[in-house]
């Protein structure tokens, strides 16, 4: 296949995505209140789980990933240092605690409360604590499990994703929380990055851009978590292949996103540059996240194991209650 076939087998699901998207922002524009992007997830889930996505659309459908990434490297524009240095300390301190004690609260709760065993409560704890999804994956190839274990904990994650992404924006409201409350609150509790952000931008822009700066700052601990896990496992050692597989699943988008909020920062581009940027990366999130609501499928969730559910719900219900406590508390 040439370079031009190749570029046309993409083109079915980019219209697809872009269809969605333009629904999206139309949708959002007739009802007050109504983000661009959570109608982008719904409008997603909708066509999943009723036509299905084509396989001739698979190809272009497949970027949202890259547009996702994309969008949060450009997001970087929109923060303001000085504004995250001042809570920066607290924020960092919240996000350590909730990954480290998360980590041993889900292994604690899964193996001793819901009685998993092998690799599952890690992979169930990595994929709540860290990054989601990608941490399941990362962690499941340091420890050389099982493809139906990474599987199902990458499962059990998505049902979360999907039922979080609705149910922290109406708590949020409900709650009262401020833009910086609400997006460091979903930040630390929720799972992976693309719920994180559309959670937070439902809830205000200033919020989005708190959930996002939070997860990424969850991110960033993948790699030292995955070397821990590597130690604790006795019949690997840190310096397992499987640890330098790791670079392979890092986020790698997160350096792009520091680099990108740096040079912004600097003062190099003008404020018509940066209006710009948050437009392109608006853009992409919306994108991004038709094809996030292309991906869940309601059918594969209603499969995941009962113990599963249990493990990451109660982990979920603790984390999320005492991230809420600190927030109300320290910001």
């Amino acid at each position: 296949m040439g370079v031009a076939d190749a570029a046309r087998s993409y083109l079915p699901g980019l219209a697809l995505l872009a269809v969605g998207a333009l629904l999206s922002h139309l949708v959002a524009g007739a009802v007050d209140g109504l983000q661009p992007l959570v109608v982008a997830v719904a409008v997603g889930a909708l066509v999943g789980n009723t036509a299905g996505t084509p396989d001739m659309a698979e190809p272009g459908v497949g970027v949202d990933k890259l547009f996702l990434e994309t969008g949060i490297v450009l997001l970087g524009a929109a923060v303001v240092v000085e504004e995250f240095l001042a809570a920066g300390p607290t924020v960092l301190g919240m996000v350590v605690a909730a990954v480290a004690g998360g980590l041993l609260l889900a292994e604690a709760i899964a193996r001793l409360l819901f009685r998993l065993d092998g690799e599952t409560p890690s992979l169930l704890a990595a994929g709540a604590s860290i990054c989601g999804v990608s941490a399941v994956v990362a962690i499941g190839r340091v420890l050389d499990a099982r493809g139906s274990a990474i599987t199902f904990a990458a499962a059990t994650v998505l049902l979360f994703d999907a039922v979080t992404l609705v149910a922290f924006p109406i708590a949020g409201e409900w709650l009262g929380l401020t833009g910086r409350q609400f997006g460091v609150w979903a930040g630390v509790s929720m799972f992976s990055t693309g719920p994180v952000a559309a959670a937070g931008f439902a809830h205000s822009p200033e919020a989005g851009q708190w959930a996002t700066v939070t997860k990424l700052a969850r991110n960033s601990l993948l790699g030292g978590v995955a070397v821990a896990y590597s130690l604790a496992y006795a019949a690997r050692s840190a310096t397992d292949p499987g640890v330098r597989r790791l670079w392979a699943e890092f986020p790698k988008f997160l350096l792009g996103f520091l680099a990108v909020a740096a040079i912004a920062n600097s003062g190099l581009l003008s404020p018509a540059a940066l209006e710009s940027i948050g437009r392109v990366s608006d853009a992409l999130f919306t994108l991004a996240f038709v094809g996030l609501g292309l991906s869940i499928r309601l059918r594969e969730m209603r499969e995941v194991g009962g113990a599963a559910v249990g493990a990451v719900l109660v982990h979920l219900l603790v984390v999320s209650a005492l991230a809420l406590a600190a927030v109300r508390w320290l910001l």
